[in-house]
C-alpha cells in the first residue's frame, strides 16, 4: 500500500482512501473528509464515487453530504459522469450542483430507498423516499445543467401490468421514487437542472415559503406511457415562482396540492397553497398546464402569464371532487400562446376518482374570480364548466380578449351566469355566451 500510495496521483489517493471509509464505516470517512477535503466545495469523485452507471454510490455521496454538513456546509458537486444512487438526504447549509454533462440517476432496487413516512397524495404514508430529499434545509440551492435521472422504466412497466390485471390499482400499490422532495424549508432554488425518466412525480414541495424554480426541463419519453410523472407538485406551499420551464410529461405539468377528504378544512398540515407565479414557460406535454388538485382544499392567488402550450394539454384544469370542501379563487391566465389540435381551454368539472366521503354529508365548494385574458392561437376545444351537482358554487368566470382557432368551439356549462365574455373570437366569429350549451 506504501508502494502503491508514491505511484498514485495525490487526488486518486485521496479517492481510494475516502470511498474504503463509506463502505467500511463512518469513522474512516470522517477521517478522511477532516483531514483532507475542503469544507466550501466537495465534488463527490473525490468522496470515491465513481460515474460508470453501473457503481452504486449512495454511501459515498451520503457521506460526502454529511462531511459538507459537519464542517459548516457548503456545494456538493456532481462532475460529468452517470452516477448510480439510491436516495440521498440533504443536509443544511449543503447545496447540489450539477455540472454539465452530469447524471445522477436512480437505482431500480427498491431497497435502495428504505421506507419512510413520508407526505405523498395529501397525507403521510409508509412510502418511499425520493431520489433527493431536504428536510428543514432552508437556502437550498439545486443549480446546474445537468440531469436528475428517475431511471423510471422498469417501475413504469410494473404500473402498467397491475393496472391491466386489477384497474383498481392505485398510485399507492405500487412503489415508486420520486424525484426530488423538498419539505418544510424557506428560500429554495432550484434553476437549470433536467428532470428526465421520473419513475413518479419529478419535484415535489410541501410546506415550502418562497420558493423559485426556474429555467428547469422536466421530462420523459414521447409515444411511453410513464403514469403520474407529475412536473412540479406544490402542496401547502406560498410564494412560489415558477419560471422559464419546459413541461413534458404524462400527467399535470405544475399540480398545486394540499389535503383531501371532508375533514380537508381542519387539516393543520396542509395550509392554503398561497401566491404561486407561473410565467415564460412551455408545455410540450402533460394533462393539465397547471392543475388545482386532486388533493386540495384551498388554493388561492395564482397567475400564469406569458406562457405557451404546443401539446394536448388542458389548459385551465381544476378539479372539483366531491368528498372534499374546496376553495379555488383568484385564479388568472394572461397572455398564453395555444399551438395544439388539442387540449380544452377550460376544464373546470367534478373529479370523482377515490372519493372517500366518510360518512359525512357531501361539502361545499367554491370557485370564484377566474380570469382568462389575451389568449390567442389554436387549440382542441373550449371545455366544460361544471360542478358537482348541489355542492360547488361556480361564480366570477371571466374570459377577455381571446382570438383562438377551435375543431370543437362547443363550451359546456352547467350555469350560464357563471360565466362573462368580453372581445372573444372563436374560428374567426365573435363567440356568444348563449352560443355555449347547457348541462
Amino acid at each position: 500500500m506504501c508502494k502503491l500510495s508514491v505511484l498514485l496521483p495525490y487526488r486518486a489517493l485521496l479517492a481510494l482512501l475516502f470511498c474504503w471509509g463509506c463502505v467500511n464505516g463512518p469513522g474512516g470517512a470522517n477521517t478522511a473528509a477532516h483531514e483532507t477535503i475542503p469544507a466550501k466545495h466537495l465534488s463527490i469523485t473525490d468522496s470515491g464515487a465513481i460515474g460508470d452507471d453501473k457503481t452504486l454510490n449512495t454511501a459515498c455521496i451520503q457521506a460526502a453530504i454529511d462531511q459538507l454538513a459537519n464542517k459548516g456546509g457548503g456545494t456538493l458537486e456532481i462532475p460529468p459522469g452517470i452516477f448510480l444512487t439510491g436516495a440521498i438526504f440533504l443536509k443544511p447549509g449543503v447545496n447540489l450542483q450539477l455540472d454539465a454533462g452530469a447524471v445522477l440517476k436512480g437505482s431500480t432496487n427498491l431497497l435502495d430507498y428504505p421506507r419512510t413516512m413520508t407526505r405523498v397524495e395529501g397525507h403521510f404514508e409508509d412510502w418511499l423516499p425520493a431520489l433527493i430529499n431536504a428536510d428543514h434545509v432552508d437556502h437550498l440551492r439545486i443549480t446546474g445543467s445537468g440531469t436528475l435521472d428517475g431511471n423510471g422504466a422498469p417501475f413504469w412497466q410494473e404500473f402498467q401490468t397491475r393496472f391491466k390485471a386489477n384497474p383498481k390499482t392505485t398510485n399507492l400499490d405500487v412503489l415508486r421514487p420520486r424525484l426530488a422532495f423538498i419539505q418544510n424549508s424557506a428560500d429554495v432554488v432550484v434553476s437549470g437542472i433536467i428532470f428526465t425518466n421520473a419513475a413518479f412525480w419529478n419535484l415535489h414541495f410541501y410546506r415550502c415559503d418562497n420558493i423559485v424554480v426556474e429555467n428547469a426541463r422536466f421530462e420523459v419519453p414521447q409515444g411511453v406511457k410513464c403514469p403520474s410523472t407529475d412536473g412540479t407538485d406544490v402542496d401547502s406551499c406560498q410564494h412560489v415562482i415558477i419560471r422559464g420551464c419546459t413541461y413534458c410529461v404524462n400527467d399535470d405539468c405544475i399540480a398545486l396540492k394540499g389535503s383531501k377528504g371532508p375533514f380537508a378544512l381542519d387539516d393543520t398540515n396542509s395550509p392554503p397553497v398561497s401566491d404561486v407565479r407561473v410565467s415564460n414557460c412551455t408545455f410540450e406535454r402533460g394533462n393539465g398546464v397547471v392543475t388545482l388538485g386532486s388533493e386540495a382544499a384551498v388554493v388561492r392567488d395564482v397567475s400564469v402569464t406569458n406562457c405557451r402550450v404546443s401539446g394536448p394539454i388542458n389548459l385551465v384544469c381544476l378539479k372539483l371532487r366531491p368528498d372534499t370542501p374546496q376553495i379555488y379563487e383568484d385564479i388568472h391566465y394572461q397572455d398564453i400562446s395555444l399551438q395544439s389540435t388539442g387540449g380544452m381551454i377550460l376544464q373546470i368539472r367534478p373529479w370523482k376518482q377515490y372519493f372517500d366521503l366518510k360518512g359525512q354529508p357531501p361539502p361545499k365548494s367554491e370557485v370564484r374570480n377566474v380570469t382568462l385574458s389575451g389568449i390567442t392561437g389554436s387549440y382542441g376545444s373550449f371545455g366544460i364548466v361544471e360542478g358537482n351537482s348541489n355542492q360547488t358554487q361556480i361564480a366570477g368566470i371571466t374570459l377577455q380578449n381571446i382570438n383562438v382557432q377551435l375543431r370543437n368551439e362547443r363550451l359546456k356549462i352547467a350555469d350560464a351566469s357563471a360565466l362573462e365574455m368580453s372581445n372573444v373570437s372563436v374560428n374567426g366569429k365573435p363567440y356568444l355566451p348563449q352560443n355555449s350549451s347547457p348541462n
